[in-house]
């Protein structure tokens, strides 16, 4: 049987503020599952996936990919397993050009240049921006600059795939470009969001985090059903569930 994705156990972590953001997180993620990471501000969601590539290290608790544990001899291989899209693409756009970008990480990986040029082509190509190769990345739009740093993701080919609020930004057409992308994804995908209807339209699995620990986990519609859950946890239900369950006043 092969190992999870992603497994959790006993995570904890504390920023030296004094912030406990992490508290005894135990999880894992199958290999091909789509999971979301809910909670209000400060629950510890950016947190978490900092530790599933050794940006964090916990200060108990292990933290494995595809059964090989995260710790500093492992970082490289562990990081080219796991591709992390973080919240603002401009942290990871800073080559003066596109095609530059996504190379970037196949470059570093020591890959022949014919399969540098194969891959960023690939990847670009499966974001819908193979037209932007020679743009400068500053002059790029946010929905464009956010496939572009996933292409740079993909270009190295990952198992899994951490996304911070991909959604955030982005206009409703390229919101909706970026959940149709996701949805055509066979990575196993974990997605920290506050855009409750992404999850609804991208991921099978839910869990949700308050202050630092796993307050519940399961399907989308089994967690944004329980209405005690989400007020309890600052959040609320998608707005396509509100909509649907608002009152009638023409009745």
């Amino acid at each position: 049987m092969s190992p999870p994705a992603v497994h959790l156990q006993h995570v904890s972590y504390t920023y030296p503020n004094g912030q406990h953001a992490l508290r005894d997180v135990s999880c894992e993620v199958k290999k091909g599952e789509s999971v979301a990471i809910i909670g209000g501000n400060g629950a510890g969601k950016s947190t978490l996936l900092l530790h599933l590539n050794g940006f964090l290290t916990p200060q108990s608790g292990t933290v494995h990919v595809g059964g090989v544990p995260v710790v500093p001899d492992t970082l490289v291989a562990v990081r080219q397993a796991v591709g992390m899209v973080f919240q603002n693409p401009d942290d990871q756009l800073f080559m003066p050009t596109v095609y530059d970008d996504v190379a970037f990480g196949p470059n570093n990986m020591k890959l022949p240049s014919a399969e540098v040029q194969q891959r960023v082509c690939a990847a670009l190509d499966t974001v819908g921006a193979a037209h932007l190769s020679a743009r400068l990345p500053h002059q790029l739009s946010s929905g464009e600059k956010r496939s572009v740093a996933i292409a740079g993701v993909l270009a190295m080919a990952p198992s899994v795939l951490v996304m911070d609020e991909p959604s955030d930004g982005l206009d409703p057409a390229a919101r909706r470009r970026m959940i149709n992308l996701l949805r055509g994804f066979e990575h196993s995908m974990i997605i920290a969001t506050h855009d409750l209807d992404l999850v609804l339209d991208v991921c099978s699995r839910v869990l949700v985090l308050h202050t630092g620990h796993i307050e519940a986990d399961g399907p989308p519609p089994v967690i944004f059903s329980d209405r005690e859950l989400l007020l309890r946890c600052s959040l609320e239900q998608p707005l396509s569930w509100q909509s649907r369950n608002a009152p009638d006043f023409n009745a």
